[in-house]
């Protein structure tokens, strides 16, 4: 369970890296629109784990790396953003959010389960 504290930072750092990386890290993306869809922050508010959709899903992993590639460029810019709410500016690490993927499959399995009709129960034909 997070703090109130680790959750307003984590929603803070949601919203920068989500503008740093569609207005000053556009080179990275090629075109790619990104979503930073969650954040979570280490209780002592030095790891920060972004959690990234990526659209279309061509080459998700080939951006994901070129973004941990960067990391130290997007981390500088987040500084410049949040120099004045945080003291120290969190390590940024990077993974893939397969939460859409995951609930396709899971909706896929769901649609091939068949159900039979249920049968009345012999007890309220006799009666």
């Amino acid at each position: 369970m997070e703090s109130k504290r680790q959750q307003k930072v984590g929603r803070q750092i949601q919203k920068d890296l989500g503008e740093i990386i569609q207005k000053d890290a556009q080179h990275l993306t090629n075109g790619s629109f990104v979503t930073i869809t969650a954040v979570r922050v280490t209780p002592d508010l030095s790891i920060a784990r972004a959690y990234l959709s990526f659209l279309p899903d061509k080459n998700k992993k080939m951006l994901l790396e070129t973004i941990q590639e960067n990391t130290r460029f997007i981390r500088q810019k987040l500084a410049e953003r949040v120099r004045h709410q945080l003291r120290i500016v969190p390590h940024l690490q990077f993974y893939m959010d397969d939460t859409a993927e995951y609930a396709a499959k899971m909706d896929l399995l769901f649609s091939d389960i068949v159900i039979p009709p249920a049968q009345p129960d012999s007890e309220d034909e006799s009666n």
